[in-house]
């Protein structure tokens, strides 16, 4: 029996021991918030550990909140990790967002900084705004010179858009769709030199921010330079394409009359050997008419006398004139 109470009081102390070191554990942590007013208790720390959730992050983002005035319950914080988010980044947002009298509450926040966007980040650049430098846009004016510009836009986040809201990827595309709008519907390119504020009013007053995160303060103009004579090069492409078709055609008509030609010539061709080939059947044919009695020998005289005088005809009309 003393065995068996021995060993029952070792059990117990080690029981105990291991129970002082797990309360131990969240001693220092409890008592932070003790002494900061956060009301975490030993329990609700215990539990954040079964449920896998760092008591340290949970305690700081409640002792953060509760000194800013905006006491935050640790369900909502142990939640809002649970579900990936950034703890402590949304606190310091919601004392940000007091700190500059910007309507924001924690379920908005936590929305924000689930959607991917660094909700302090935006508390910040609506306080501050920021500056977006865009790529340079290339657009043509009217009279074919080609211009590139550079454009400096100053946006501020809105608190109310960033969930669903397009992001900067948008505003750059939408400006640079606005910059060229605005180049290509100016007659000359040194209109645009002259007054760079058109494209920047003419964008500007598009309300390009619709839909987007953003509100955009200004545009403006960074730099804006002359690029080639769009026009001539268009002009000159051109007439070089009018020419080739132009060759191709003719090709096409001298190829049609050589063919003609060559048709042409087969058919005088074999109208040349049939002639030939009647040539050499009239003797043979005299000498019938003339065997036969239907051709007599005056008049076989008198065709060749027609002959020879024809043949003496051409003879006269071919000769050289006399000087």
């Amino acid at each position: 029996m003393d065995t068996i109470f021995a060993i029952g009081i070792v059990i117990a102390a080690i029981v105990v021991i291991v129970l002082l070191a797990f309360v131990g554990k969240f001693f220092s942590l409890w008592l932070q918030a003790l002494f900061s007013k956060a009301n975490v208790s030993i329990f609700q720390l215990i539990g954040m550990r079964l449920r896998k959730v760092p008591p340290q992050v949970i305690v700081e983002a409640r002792i953060l909140s509760c000194k800013a005035g905006l006491p935050v319950d640790t369900n909502l914080l142990e939640a809002h990790y649970l579900s990936r988010g950034n703890v402590l980044r949304v606190i310091q947002a919601l004392i940000a967002a007091n700190k500059a009298n910007i309507k924001l509450d924690f379920k908005e926040a936590a929305a924000i900084d689930l959607a991917g966007r660094n909700v302090l980040e935006a508390v910040q650049m609506s306080v501050n705004p920021k500056v977006i430098t865009t790529p340079k846009v290339s657009a043509v004016a009217l009279d074919g010179i080609q211009l590139h510009a550079v454009t400096r836009i100053t946006v501020r986040a809105s608190i109310q858009k960033l969930v669903g809201g397009a992001g900067e990827e948008t505003v750059i595309a939408r400006v640079g769709e606005g910059i060229v709008s605005s180049i290509g519907s100016a007659q000359s390119h040194k209109e645009v030199l002259e007054n760079p504020n058109m494209i920047s009013k003419k964008v500007l007053a598009s309300g390009l921010d619709a839909g987007t995160a953003f509100e955009i303060l200004s545009i403006d103009i960074a730099d804006v330079d002359v690029g080639q004579n769009i026009g001539a090069i268009l002009e000159t492409d051109r007439a070089e394409a009018d020419k080739k078709i132009a060759q191709a055609k003719a090709e096409e008509r001298r190829a049609m009359a050589y063919a003609a030609e060559q048709e042409m010539k087969a058919k005088v061709m074999e109208m040349k050997a049939k002639l030939v080939e009647a040539e050499a059947q009239i003797p043979m044919a005299m000498a019938t008419a003339l065997r036969d009695g239907k051709l007599g020998v005056m008049d076989y005289y008198n065709m060749k006398n027609i002959e020879a005088d024809t043949q003496m005809r051409k003879e006269i009309g071919n000769a050289p004139e006399a000087k």
